[in-house]
């Protein structure tokens, strides 16, 4: 089995076709017909996670206001700190949008 690399063509294409969308609704759209609801919900609760750690909540805060076990706390702090700098890119945006 050949290794699979970061991203591989297939992934590029997948975020070349995300990013051509140009409203909320079409990215809602074509999420919820590319994902199931429990992807979505995974999705979506490591977002939550995410926005509470940055408030500079403990994690056993975060982990209990999000209903969060204290692993996915702890993998989604370690994306933010070393990961590829999306979660932070996104959530200075949103602070942006909400000043």
């Amino acid at each position: 089995m050949e290794p699979r690399h970061w991203p591989t063509k297939e992934h590029r294409d997948l975020f070349e076709t995300v990013a051509s969308l140009r409203t909320r609704d079409e990215v809602q759209r074509f999420l919820r017909d590319l994902c199931t609801t429990a992807e979505l919900d995974a999705m979506a609760h490591r977002w939550q996670v995410a926005q509470l750690l940055d408030q500079g909540l403990p994690y056993l805060e975060v982990a209990r206001r999000a209903h969060a076990s204290t692993t996915t706390v702890t993998r989604v702090s370690q994306w933010l700190r070393r990961g590829e700098g999306g979660y932070e890119l996104a959530l200075r945006r949103r602070r942006r949008r909400r000043a």
